[in-house]
């Protein structure tokens, strides 16, 4: 019988390992753009989630992204994005991942994979002497401002189709912004009667506008999940994700800034 020797086997089993090696390297290339890197994208525009607090982007998300890339052993760049190009962004190679507080939809998982990071319903604003919708169905007739977007547009066209319109009510007026500043900005100046926020950002805009916003809703509307998203088809970041959400848990950690934002805590995988 033929017997391989002694070099022979080292060679043989130093290949293989190597080849062990570059499959393992090309694995976490493919993972994010930058080896070592991962880049996350979120608009800086949306307190408690993130804002600027002088030079500096600060909220719930820029934590939960150091304790997520610690535990993935890679150095977080976070970039300030344009709403719009958020979840857009991923196909395009602008970024590893999104943490900015978007819910997840079957829009954006058609384009997107998604990890679930925190529950968190939405909460109806009104200017402090005007309307008071309390609930989504008192926006019947209602002028609603709301980041462009936003679940929550096609939410309010099948309110006014399902309820308002069948009940003999008007229909809800929706205006569009391109960011949920500037519709708070139009809630003050009357331009529009009421918006619609995630209830964390509801609570943030309301204390910075000196009472001139009130949360008019007693609970919250829409409840869902908060995702973090990577580009459709990348399993092993999303396996990563899961991973350091779950390693969180375990430290603690994760139910320490959900306690700390106010927002409601879902399972790890």
């Amino acid at each position: 019988m033929f017997k391989l020797s002694t070099t022979a086997r080292r060679i043989g089993l130093s290949l293989s390992f190597g080849t062990l090696l570059l499959g393992a390297a090309l694995h976490v290339q493919a993972q994010v753009a930058v080896p070592g890197t991962i880049k996350v994208a979120l608009e800086a525009s949306y307190p408690p989630f993130e804002s600027y607090e002088g030079d500096k982007i600060v909220g719930f998300d820029p934590e939960l992204t150091v304790l997520l890339s610690r535990e993935m052993k890679l150095k977080p760049v976070i970039t300030d994005t344009k709403f719009a190009s958020l979840v857009l962004g991923l196909g395009s190679g602008q970024h590893d991942a999104v943490i900015s507080g978007l819910y997840i939809t079957a829009e954006r998982l058609a384009i997107a994979d998604a990890v679930p990071y925190a529950g968190m319903g939405a909460l109806i604003m009104a200017s402090k002497d005007g309307v008071q919708p309390k609930t989504e169905n008192d926006l019947c007739g209602v002028k609603v401002g709301l980041q462009s977007g936003t679940s929550w547009v096609k939410k309010l066209q099948t309110l006014s189709t399902d309820y308002c319109v069948p009940n003999g009510k008007p229909p809800v007026t929706v205006a569009e912004f391109p960011t949920a500043p500037e519709v708070s900005q139009a809630l003050m100046s009357k331009n529009v009667q009421a918006q619609i926020e995630v209830a964390a950002a509801a609570k943030a805009f309301a204390a910075k506008s000196n009472g001139r916003i009130v949360v008019s809703s007693p609970a919250t509307v829409y409840p869902q999940i908060l995702g973090i998203y990577v580009k459709k088809g990348n399993t092993a970041l999303l396996k990563e994700f899961e991973k350091a959400m779950l390693a969180i848990h375990k430290t603690g950690e994760y139910d320490a800034l959900i306690k700390k934002y106010d927002l409601t805590p879902v399972a790890a995988k």
